[in-house]
Order: C-alpha cells, then structure tokens, then sequence
C-alpha cells in the first residue's frame, strides 16, 4: 500500500479509520519503566496507522531479548524466534508473502552479536524489510552484562575492570555489506524516530534504523542524558544520504558530537524483485502447493 493511503477497513461504502491504537497487542509491556523501548513501540504503531497499513498487512517478528518481546505488545502477524535468527526467518516470510510489510525488531546483543551473520547476508541480499534494532548497549535480559556495541572500558557484570573489545559499529557495518537504508535514532527524539522509522518502511529493500533505546537499570553510562548532550541531527548539517564516504566518516563518531538521521541511501533491486519464481503469480504463500492434500497432511503429520 502507497504512503499517504487512507487507513481503516470497508463498513458499507465508507472506511473505518484506524489509529495507532488499532495496534496495540493484547499484552501489556513489561519492560522496565522509562525503558526506550516504550518509545519505538509507540513510534511503530502510530506509524503503520499514518501509512494506511492494517494489521493483517504487517508482521514482526523478533528474536530474544528484552526488545525482541515486541510482537507480543504489537497488533499484527508476529513471531517471537530464536536467539539471533529473526533475520533469517523474516527472509522466509518475506519471500514467501513479499506483499506483507515485514519489520524486524530485536536489541544490538540478538541482531549484532549471535545474528551478525545473518545482519551482513541480509544487508548484500537487499532483503525487503525493516529492522528496528533497540540498541542499549547492554544484555539488559540477562541483567546486565557487556553487548557487542558496549564501549570500550565499560564495567558490566562480565567485565568487573571495563570492556576491553571494541565495539562493533552498525552504521559503517550495514553500509559497507550493502544495505540499501541506513538510519540511526533517538527514542529521547521520538518525532524524529517516527520519521525515520517509516522512511525505513517506504524504502524499498533493506533497511535499518538503529536505535538508542537506553536501558534505565543496567546501563547508567549511556543514558538519556548523554544522548541529549550528544545526539545531533545529520539533516541539520545537510548531509547528502547518496554519499556512502561522508556518512561512514558521520557514523565513526562517537564522542562530544554523536549522529542521526539517515546516513545512507540508495536505489538498488530487492531480493524479491530479483528472484525469477516470483516475476509473476503472486506471492508463494498465495499459490497452489502443487502436492496433494494427502501429502500435505503426512507432511504436516510428521512435523508436528
């Protein structure tokens, strides 16, 4: 469905509109209070109502962690996966149904740490799809020890004397593998959050919007505080998105200037537009089998 598109669902000649509300999950969250996690949620929601988008158009699927609850509190198709490998299966549901708007939501330890080979083949595949990573630098399910994006020097409870490993950086990362749409956000900026969120969704192929969602219980370096000291807008300064150089100099600093905004973007065929099989008849979960109704059921039999 086009941007813009009117939102809500057929009642006799007219349409029920919906709001971001329509997309609230039946479960409540239980993160902590002030978690930056409220912040994208709510950021989500108000964004698939603005776009017109219905919640048997959307799906979420995560992996494990503290973010990677999300589909539970998300009114949608979800699937909550295994450590590290909602990229890889949101490439299935992708390709299978490529009219469902796929958002992945998962944290910097599931999407950068044990996912971080699916994060560098999904990005040179241009797979269709958003991944929202809520990056708070910390394991904050496992109560708090050192992430695969903690600074160097952190004290965490498993590392007591600091970090010594660098931290692995998402943006030049993501660039440099192929990604098509490389964004980073604050969710103590959440309109700015919002905007980058759904260009992430319009964008077609794959595209990623890291997100400082900072954890208030374990990780007290980086918190809202040292983000608001930091945190400055790439579109402020006019940065050119189609200039891969100039935004993997802005994604490298980390210090009294940290940016926002999106880094970079560029038109390339997605995955789905480049495979054969799906040039015509339609997504593959729409089509025939091609096996009897007896076989599927022995099949379906077997694996449950």
């Amino acid at each position: 469905m086009s941007a813009g598109a009117t939102t809500g669902v057929a009642e006799g000649q007219g349409l029920v509109k919906l709001t971001a509300k329509d997309f609230k999950g039946k479960v409540d969250p239980d993160w902590c209070p002030g978690c930056g996690d409220f912040g994208v949620l709510r950021s989500l929601q108000a964004v698939c109502a603005e776009m017109g988008l219905r919640p048997h158009e959307v799906i979420t699927i995560s992996g494990i962690g503290c973010s990677s609850n999300f589909p539970g509190f998300f009114n949608a198709y979800g699937m909550h996966t295994l450590h590290g490998r909602a990229l890889a299966v949101a490439t299935g549901v992708q390709m299978a149904n490529h009219e469902l708007t796929v958002v992945c939501t998962g944290g910097d330890g599931d999407g950068y740490g044990i996912g971080g080979n699916h994060f560098v083949h999904i990005a040179r595949r241009n797979v269709n799809l958003t991944y929202l990573v809520m990056n708070n630098q910390i394991y904050g399910l496992t109560t708090g020890q050192v992430s695969p994006t903690s600074c160097d020097g952190m004290k965490t409870k498993s590392t007591p004397y600091g970090s010594v490993e660098m931290p692995v950086n998402p943006i030049t990362s993501a660039i440099m593998n192929g990604a098509t749409f490389v964004a980073r956000a604050f969710s103590g900026d959440p309109k700015h959050m919002q905007s980058l969120i759904r260009q992430g969704i319009e964008h077609k192929g794959f595209a990623l919007v890291d997100i400082f969602s900072p954890c208030v219980t374990f990780n007290h370096d980086n918190d809202y505080g040292f983000f608001k000291e930091r945190v400055k807008r790439l579109e402020d300064e006019g940065h050119d998105p189609s200039d891969w150089k100039a935004a993997c100099e802005k994604g490298l600093l980390w210090g009294d200037t940290i940016y926002t905004g999106l880094f970079f973007r560029k038109l390339a065929p997605s995955l789905d537009q480049l495979e054969p099989v799906l040039e015509s008849g339609g997504p593959m979960a729409h089509r025939p089998l091609g096996i009897t109704k007896e076989q599927s059921d022995r099949i379906l039999k077997r694996m449950m």
